[in-house]
């Protein structure tokens, strides 16, 4: 569409008046179709019952399958299962994951300060449950190391653990993190841990580790340490009670951990050796349990009588401490998504299938629910077993059944055996395990990165260290959500500039060939606009008005600013605060002859601004859709006041002829067009550097 602008030539520009006639040109730019022109019934429509109407469609569109999928996702692999090409690769897969997790559950369970009967408890019953209401088909479900310290840490503080309290709690709290898990899912409220940054978490996970290491060190030792989530205690208690030392258990705990770090190691780096990384921990069990039962050495703690059998149901109990376990019931389902929704949804990309995080955290807590009414304690999806379970080509849940069968297996007919396991080997089996968790790469990935990340990092790794895991995770997550705040109250914003011989405005900084128009200032707000920013925004802006850079700037030689345009293409959303704001600063403009013009700007925005009276006050000839239609319409005003403050205080002495008026018109007419249209004759892209 082609839009004549005729320039005023008074300086004022809300003046209508021409103190004298001047050139009127034709300038082409794209009509931006205000509120008014929208369709009335898309305005209209309030955002809850569009929501609502949305819903409804999506349901009465859905089938019978997709409603039986929704309700049970085992059923999205079983319609589809290829017996003769997944049954054996699936049978291997949880062979392998399930003779990796028998000896995993009880050293689990013995670092929680449960009997490691409640390891296998944890193992079994749950990978039943997530197989049938899990959507991801090879996440390994069971015992892991951090949420067994997590239990481990708050329940020693309300009770001794060889209090038969301890146990009841363990398993109500398995209870609670399961109804809690399946609240957020139903409610859809997964999105609440993505304000958890991975720095946090990598922070938090490798402190942890080092902890949990230190804990299980009484083993090796041969003397009982302070049980404690802080590094100092531990490491005062392992030296007070040095004098207690002994060789034989220390001896043989070393050579069960150089063992499994070596087979961990040759099964990552070799592909031929991949089935080493799962059968680390049986070999560890079954070289401790035959030197055990060869030589009954007195000097090195077994594990003791296990309870045989498979475990019967029972109500959780003690539900008068359900209050003082809410903090840690949050904290251990906070762990719990972002260890296994993460590991879940990487899974599930490699794999080729979707995964809906939701359904995700309603199967973990379904799982954790009926796992808590066979005496499991909290469980979710582990790191080493799911990266075993996919490395070993399992395709579908089937491969969780396998393992929790092995588990069954072992509680009916193994546990004789397990009574000769040297507790040195459980604990090798968990600082093999958590060595892996102590992310110095990431660190030193952060550092060369973003510093930021580095400072929120090493922040929560020390504060999980000397403070504990509770103060540390909340160190965390407020040290990131104040970042969160930092940046969303001070955006980035840029003063755009032009690229030769285009019609693009970029970042000046970014694009130091990219030059500026006198009396014009182009600037993009690169955050939505709300009551935390726009304070931060009006003082840019202002300063964006005073410092102006003419080392890069073409056009009109004039020397103030007369057009500040605002580029809202990733402004997403603006508030009321703003819009406030908005109208001041247009006021504010006003009273010193400054123009405001807003450029492409979404829908929702322009709703916005157009329901407050925005629009109107500004002006709708003001709005544009693209930065160069601005640009083009402001460089005409700026030359018309410039031709203006020259014809004002005419020279007698050197008034031109006719024709030198004429051809100085001419000249000047095609000096604008030049840069309206980005002529690669008259702006000669940058020559290449060799």
């Amino acid at each position: 569409m082609e839009i004549t602008y005729a320039s005023p030539s008074s300086p004022n520009l809300a003046e209508s008046d021409y103190s004298m006639p001047t050139s009127t040109r034709s300038v082409k730019i794209i009509p931006l179709q205000h509120p008014s022109t929208l369709p009335s019934s898309s305005s209209s429509t309030s955002y809850p019952s569009a929501v609502l109407s949305k819903w409804t469609l999506k349901l009465q569109s859905m089938t019978w399958v997709q409603w039986i999928e929704l309700f049970l996702p085992c059923y999205r692999w079983i319609r589809t299962y290829k017996w003769r090409e997944y049954l054996q690769i699936d049978l291997m897969a949880g062979t392998t994951v399930g003779v990796m997790l028998v000896p995993q559950a009880m050293s689990y369970a013995k670092l929680a300060g449960l009997q490691p009967i409640y390891g296998l408890y944890s193992g079994f019953m749950p990978l039943f449950v997530y197989a049938i209401f899990g959507s991801s088909r090879q996440l390994a479900v069971g015992p892991v190391a951090l949420v067994s310290l997590l239990v481990s840490n708050v329940l020693s503080e309300i009770v001794d653990s060889s209090d038969e309290l301890y146990t009841e709690l363990a398993i109500l709290l398995a209870l609670m993190v399961g109804i809690l898990e399946c609240i957020m899912g139903l409610l859809r409220l997964g999105w609440l841990i993505r304000f958890i940054s991975h720095s946090v978490i990598s922070g938090f996970t490798s402190a942890s580790a080092v902890v949990i290491a230190l804990s299980q060190a009484k083993y090796f030792l041969g003397y009982d340490i302070e049980r404690s989530s802080k590094i100092v205690p531990l490491i005062k208690s392992i030296i007070a009670g040095i004098d207690g030392f002994s060789w034989p258990p220390f001896v043989m705990g070393s050579i069960i951990l150089a063992i499994l770090l070596v087979m961990k190691h040759l099964g990552k780096t070799r592909k031929y050796l991949r089935f080493l990384r799962a059968a680390g921990p049986l070999t560890a069990v079954v070289l401790g349990t035959t030197f055990a039962k060869i030589f009954h050495p007195s000097s090195i703690s077994l594990v003791g009588d296990i309870p045989q059998g498979l475990p019967g149901f029972s109500v959780p109990k003690s539900f008068g401490y359900v209050t003082s376990l809410i903090p840690t019931a949050l904290l251990i389902t906070g762990v719990a998504i972002l260890e296994s929704v993460g590991i879940a949804k990487a899974l599930a990309a490699k794999n080729g299938y979707e995964l809906d995080s939701n359904q995700e955290l309603f199967g973990l807590g379904v799982a954790n629910i009926m796992g808590s009414f066979f005496s499991a304690y909290p469980t979710t999806g582990s790191f080493s077993r799911s990266a075993v379970n996919h490395e070993s080509g399992a395709k579908t849940g089937l491969s969780g059944i396998v393992s929790g069968t092995i588990m069954g297996c072992a509680l009916l007919f193994l546990t004789p055996l397990f009574e000769y396991i040297p507790q040195c080997a459980l604990a090798a089996i968990v600082i093999s395990a958590v060595m892996g968790l102590v992310d110095y790469n990431e660190a030193i990935f952060l550092w060369r990165v973003d510093k930021k990340d580095f400072l929120l990092w090493t922040i929560t790794c020390t504060t999980t260290l000397f403070l504990g895991i509770e103060i540390g995770v909340l160190v965390g997550v407020g040290v990131s959500l104040a970042f969160v705040i930092h940046e969303s109250a001070n955006p980035h914003i840029a003063v755009l500039g032009r690229l030769p011989g285009t019609t693009v405005y970029r970042n000046t900084q970014q694009y130091p060939e990219a030059y500026t128009y006198n009396g014009i200032v182009v600037v993009r707000i690169d955050a939505p606009i709300y009551f935390a920013n726009i304070s931060y925004i009006k003082e840019r802006l202002r300063e964006y008005e005073i410092v102006v850079d003419r080392s890069t700037s073409r056009g009109p030689d004039v020397e103030r600013v007369y057009f500040v345009i605002i580029e809202m293409a990733p402004v997403t959303y603006i508030d009321s605060s703003a819009v406030q704001a908005l109208k001041d600063l247009h006021q504010e403009y006003k009273s010193r002859d400054i123009q405001i013009a807003i450029s492409n700007p979404n829908r929702e925005v322009l709703l916005t601004l157009s329901r407050s009276g925005v629009v109107d006050l500004i002006g709708k000839e003001w709005y544009f859709v693209r930065v160069h239609d601005a640009v083009q319409v402001c460089l005409q005003h700026v030359q018309s006041l410039k031709e203006t403050s020259k014809t004002s205080d005419p020279q007698p002495d050197d008034k031109p002829n006719l024709f030198q008026r004429l051809w100085k018109q001419r000249g000047e007419d095609l000096a604008i067009a030049n840069l309206e249209s980005g002529s690669p004759q008259s702006e000669p892209l940058l020559s290449r550097k060799s």
